[in-house]
């Protein structure tokens, strides 16, 4: 079978499906590759590169529609890629098929095989083909550079000659993927980064990131995420009354808002009011990532870039992907490429349409002349963190009465093991020489204090510590080479063994350490 990738129509869209190096995995899944002629330019990709990668060259959309089996696009298909659709084609798309009731209609009638990029169900095997989280992945970090672009100042603060600068305090409203992004090039550029969220399992990732987490004084039980497929869910008229009053007591600190909320299938919830906005520092910038579905701020302009009276830059652009097209090309071909792997499970060029296969079923919207859009859930749900069992906050009393019990259970273990060990230490000076005693008591001691000292260690600090026991214990090397010069053929070989083994104690030790040293060095 063919799989063709048309240049996009839509205006401004500069990915493309499929690159050089996703062409040549889709070759040894037994495919052969199409590209209209010029469809990568955008990208970077060249004609030529193509066609070094065994990629056939077509120059016109309409041989490619005719002589493709399998079509793979970005943007989803407008009228006449509809009318192109036949029944024997399968098309790979963006699809939009909750709003797209007309596009489903004329597929359905068709009779072709649409799959749905963005209806990837958000499962873990199904995660190398979850093309909305690598495109919110790069929106994510193109919002901050965006932002950066508009912004007067430094992220990071800084002390010079000249003068003190402060750092910028960025809100990151949402950490999903593209929140998540934007949060680590935020704190990386040095910037003071605060995020919200309305699922609050999500905070400890937020201050794993380095940023800080924004909670609400609101108490609301919270959906489990499995139940809306790893999305957040839609909250109470309280909790969002609670969410607005504390973005309004942060609207005038912060100096960038990046705001990424957005529910799949509705408009964009409206979280950054006009009087907001009107808060805010000239000087300021606001980065919708929601304008495509209205815009999570009141004053949003979709596609715009706008400065209010107050001097507040609101950007509203909707292909943040787009304008990087050379990665979001090579990440959503990558995703296209799994998509294609599932689909040909023998490697032999042919499709295999399993409506039984979870991913499958859930990214089909029309299949066979039916409509299959909504799918049914998920046999596998998505991963949601488990609500943590609440732990009883104990007394000052109740903790002091827990501290002593453990002291007494502690120190009756240790009187039970000294009077164990002192009574067989006494047992065996009843039998053993007393020359042998003097070495045995010393070395009994030995293990006692080398025990102590390790057992107490943080298991984080074992290794470190390890290496350098190992190089100091190798005291040792002292004794072996006091009786290297006996006379006895066997002590001299003992001694050799415990120079030798006692020499890969001391270097080893010093090695092993020195290169744990250098993995927190910057150079």
């Amino acid at each position: 079978m063919k799989i063709g990738t048309p240049k996009e129509t839509y205006k401004g869209e500069n990915r493309v499906a499929m690159t050089p190096d996703s062409a040549l995995q889709l070759q040894k899944l037994g495919y052969e590759c199409l590209i209209e002629k010029g469809a990568g330019a955008a990208a970077g990709f060249s004609d030529a590169a193509y066609e070094a990668a065994g990629v056939e060259v077509m120059k016109t959309a309409a041989s490619l529609w005719k002589a493709a089996d399998i079509i793979a696009k970005v943007r989803q298909p407008d009228a006449t890629e509809l009318k192109r659709l036949t029944k024997d084609k399968t098309l790979i798309s963006f699809f939009n098929p909750a709003g797209n009731e007309e596009g489903m209609g004329a597929a359905k009638s068709k009779g072709a095989t649409v799959i749905a990029m963005e209806m990837v169900p958000r499962i873990s095997r199904a995660q190398k083909m979850d093309a909305l989280s690598s495109m919110a992945n790069i929106a994510g970090y193109r919002a901050v550079i965006e932002a950066g672009n508009n912004f007067g100042r430094f992220f990071t603060g800084q002390v010079t000659a000249a003068g003190k600068v402060p750092p910028a305090k960025v809100l990151i409203v949402g950490a999903g993927v593209a929140g998540l992004a934007a949060i680590g090039t935020s704190t990386s550029l040095g910037a003071i980064t605060y995020a919200f969220d309305v699922r609050p399992e999500v905070a400890e990732q937020v201050e794993s990131m380095g940023a800080e987490f924004v909670y609400l004084d609101f108490k609301e039980e919270q959906q489990d995420g499995a139940a809306t497929g790893g999305y957040a869910s839609v909250q109470s008229e309280e909790f969002r009354e609670a969410q607005l009053a504390k973005f309004r007591e942060l609207a005038p600190e912060m100096d960038i808002v990046i705001t990424t909320a957005l529910i799949p299938n509705r408009e964009a919830p409206e979280l950054w009011t006009k009087d907001m906005v009107e808060s805010m520092k000239p000087g300021s910038v606001i980065v919708d990532l929601a304008a495509e579905k209205g815009g999570n701020c009141k004053l949003t302009v979709p596609d715009e870039k706008i400065v209010t009276d107050n001097g507040v830059t609101i950007i509203g652009y909707t292909d943040f992907p787009s304008r990087m097209a050379a990665q979001s090309s090579s990440l959503y071909a990558t995703n296209i490429r799994h998509m294609m792997t599932d689909l040909t499970p023998e490697k032999d060029g042919k499709v295999i349409h399993d409506m039984e296969d979870d991913v499958i079923r859930g990214a089909t919207v029309t299949h066979e002349g039916e409509i299959t859009f909504p799918p049914p859930p998920p046999k596998v749900q998505a991963i949601a963190a488990q609500k943590k069992p609440e732990v009883k906050e104990l007394t000052p009393e109740e903790k002091k009465a827990q501290e002593i019990a453990a002291f007494k259970a502690q120190t009756k273990q240790q009187f039970t093991l000294l009077g164990v060990g002192g009574a067989l230490m006494l047992l065996v000076g009843l039998i053993a020489p007393a020359s042998f005693m003097q070495h045995f008591i010393v070395f009994v001691l030995a293990i006692f204090v080398g025990f102590q000292v390790i057992w107490n260690v943080s298991h984080s600090l074992h290794t470190p510590l390890m290496a350098i026991t190992n190089a100091i214990s190798s005291i040792i090397i002292v004794g072996a080479l006091m009786q290297i010069g006996s006379g006895s053929f066997l002590v001299i070989l003992l001694a050799a063994l415990s120079v030798f083994m006692a020499g890969i104690n001391i270097f080893g030790g010093f090695l092993v350490t020195r290169r744990m040293l250098a993995m927190f060095q910057k150079s």
